[in-house]
């Protein structure tokens, strides 16, 4: 069958109408993705909170994630916050990871890592990639947690293993600065060139230091000037200074997960 998004935006409304919170969670996703229809992000948010106010945990979490960003609805923690925690305590894996984010940031609640690396670790279990890099950033910075670099390592490679492009950052990282794994600058040639190909600044910024230097790899300074550029590109200022700097000595990027 032709995949038809319009067709599809059909069938979801006629069901979404008659009250069925998951019909009602996809429909206000075709709206948050403009797929079959113009996006729409306060349609997207009236969807989500039908669905949610169900008990829905996808609509409870999306709706929480529109007032994160404030799209379709005025900006407001607080409200990201009640959301989130509904369907985190529903078991919603990325609400966990979300609700995590909030007391990592002390956004509407009492900044608390402790409480972070709970919500995360409840996410990273169920297999959230999300919740399992936040995890392992925790463990990298001993925040909430002891420090543990191999810890770390275990968490975020879990995350990296599944495509997520901080995850790969990170554990590329972590190779190159031989943190709870041997340094290896080859294998942190790999994970940042998988970051850095999914569009991450920081892995292309990095890459590009492994071709100035030729770590991990053959000296190349037009592959080295070619990721910076995507790096500066996305705004990131250590990739802009690294071209302006590219035959003086070595650069060191980084960018916030």
């Amino acid at each position: 069958m032709k995949l038809d998004h319009a067709e599809a935006v059909r069938w979801i409304r006629k069901a979404a109408k008659q009250g069925p919170a998951d019909a009602q969670y996809n429909l206000g996703g075709m709206y948050a993705n403009g797929q079959g229809v113009n996006l729409d992000h306060a349609e997207a948010v009236r969807w989500f909170r039908k669905a949610a106010e169900q008990g829905d945990a996808g609509g409870q979490c999306n709706l929480g994630v529109m007032y994160a960003n404030g799209q379709g609805v005025k900006l407001d923690h607080a409200e990201a916050v009640r959301w989130y925690r509904k369907a985190a305590e529903q078991g919603h894996a990325g609400a966990q990871c979300n609700l995590g984010v909030m007391y990592a940031n002390g956004q509407s609640v009492n900044l608390d890592h402790a409480e972070a690396v709970r919500w995360y670790r409840k996410a990273a279990e169920q297999g959230d990639a999300g919740g399992q890099c936040s995890l392992g950033v925790m463990y990298a910075n001993g925040q909430g947690v002891k420090l543990d670099h191999a810890e770390a390592v275990r968490w975020i490679r879990k995350a990296a293993e599944q495509g997520h492009a901080d995850a790969q950052y990170n554990i590329g990282s972590m190779y190159a600065n031989g943190q709870g794994v041997k340094l290896d600058h080859a294998e942190a040639v790999r994970w940042y060139r998988k970051a850095a190909e999914q569009g991450h600044a920081g892995g292309q910024c990095n890459l590009g230091v492994m071709y100035k230097n030729g770590q991990g790899l053959k000296q190349d300074h037009a592959e080295a000037v070619r990721w910076y550029q995507k790096a500066a590109e996305q705004g990131l200022v250590n990739a802009v200074s690294a071209l302006k700097r590219l035959f003086v000595g070595a650069v060191t990027c980084n960018a916030s997960p």
